[in-house]
This record gives structure tokens, C-alpha cells and sequence, in this order.
């Protein structure tokens, strides 16, 4: 696939189909993707990848966490209120989500529902947590985290997979940590669903959009 159109092609996905992705695949996927750039070549992250009974587990887990109303203590701060004019586009997603599941604005138990199945990974079967060590600065990981996630989500789309990254996924660190043997010297960052996407579910085909490149790029000669 070319470049140009894994890139403009690529998109979240919020279903997927009930089939496993071959470890060989994954690893191929990581080892290509570990050739992104990093500050000084620091690689600063560690993966963890779950598939398997430990991931079925941990959907269950933390499904059944968020719909009990348990206290969320993610080890990342996470952006609670926007800027109107980003919040604008935030808002905008979250209704051509909903519109496309035909959830109604009224329709809480739908909303919850929908909800409740982010936490249960739309249904993936692998997950890539992406860890840090504790001792280094966050700033500059999380750049290093973005530019090996977006790597590895092009790579996974050439290949006819998809990905979405949850920040549900990491919003209990708790319960990866106690699933999947996470150290306590390790920051856990973000979460990466894998899967083969239902390509004929409507939230996976809703129309994506962007700002123009005038309304987000400044010009200085």
C-alpha cells in the first residue's frame, strides 16, 4: 500500500470481528514499527501485548469496573475540559459515533452501553499497552509513545488490520497491571486495540472529517 493512502485511508476502529491476530503478525508489525524516530534513539517505551485469555479477561474486568461506577485513576493526566474550539471537534466525533449506532441523545442505556463495549475494546482480540519507566520526564515519552503508535497503526492498516487507542484501556491501571505483570516501576501510557475491523459495521464507515489546513497552520517567512 502506498504511503499517501495509508494515511489517508487509516481510521479508528470501534468494531471488530470476533478472529484472532497471528503472533508472528504482531511481532512483524512491532519490529517494522520500532523504526520510528525517538528522541536520541531512546526508545523510551516498553510493550506489552495481551491476546488470548489474559485480554478476554481484561475486557471483562474492566467492563464490569466502569459500569459498576468505579473510580477511574489513569497514571497519564487526561484533558477533562477542552477549549471550546477543540471540545468543538471532540463533540463532533462523539455524534457521528452515536448517529452512525443510531443511538438517540436520549437514549442513555444505549450511551452506556456504547460506553461500556470502549472499555471491552470493541470486541478486539489483542491490545498493545505501551509502558514507561518512572524515572524519565512524561513529555517527551509521550511524543516518542505517538510517533511509534501512529507508525504501527499504518503498518497494521497495509496489512487489512485495524487499531483505535483507548484511553479506557488505562483508565483502571490496576487491572492491567495485576493482568498482565506490569512492574510498578513502569508508567502505564496508552492502550492500542488490534483487530481484524467489521468493515461493514456503520461506526467503522461513518464520514471522517479534519479543519482545513488554514484554520490549524500559520504561515512566517
Amino acid at each position: 500500500m502506498e504511503i499517501r493512502e495509508a494515511v489517508s485511508l487509516r481510521r479508528s476502529i470501534r468494531c471488530f470481528l470476533s478472529k484472532s491476530v497471528q503472533e508472528e503478525t504482531i511481532r512483524d508489525l512491532i519490529n517494522e514499527a520500532l523504526w520510528a524516530p525517538s528522541w536520541g534513539n531512546t526508545q523510551q517505551y516498553e510493550i506489552v501485548v495481551a491476546t488470548g485469555e489474559a485480554i478476554e479477561r481484561f475486557k471483562r474486568e474492566n467492563r464490569e469496573a466502569v459500569l459498576a461506577g468505579k473510580k477511574q485513576s489513569p497514571e497519564v493526566p487526561m484533558q477533562e475540559n477542552w477549549p471550546d474550539y477543540l471540545k468543538k471537534r471532540y463533540v463532533d466525533v462523539g455524534k457521528s459515533v452515536l448517529t452512525s449506532l443510531a443511538i438517540a441523545r436520549d437514549d442513555n442505556a444505549g450511551r452506556l452501553n456504547y460506553y461500556a463495549d470502549m472499555f471491552s475494546l470493541f470486541n478486539a482480540p489483542a491490545l498493545i499497552i505501551m509502558t514507561a519507566d518512572r524515572d524519565v520526564h512524561l513529555e517527551y515519552i509521550m511524543l516518542d509513545v505517538g510517533l511509534f503508535l501512529q507508525t504501527f497503526k499504518l503498518l497494521a492498516h497495509a496489512k487489512g488490520l485495524g487499531t483505535i487507542s483507548l484511553a479506557a484501556a488505562v483508565r483502571y491501571p490496576e487491572i492491567a497491571r495485576n493482568i498482565f505483570n506490569i512492574p510498578e516501576n513502569r508508567k502505564i501510557i496508552i492502550g492500542t486495540a488490534l483487530g481484524w475491523p467489521d468493515n461493514s459495521a456503520p461506526v467503522n464507515n461513518f464520514e471522517r472529517k479534519r479543519d482545513t489546513m488554514d484554520s490549524i497552520v500559520r504561515w512566517v517567512s
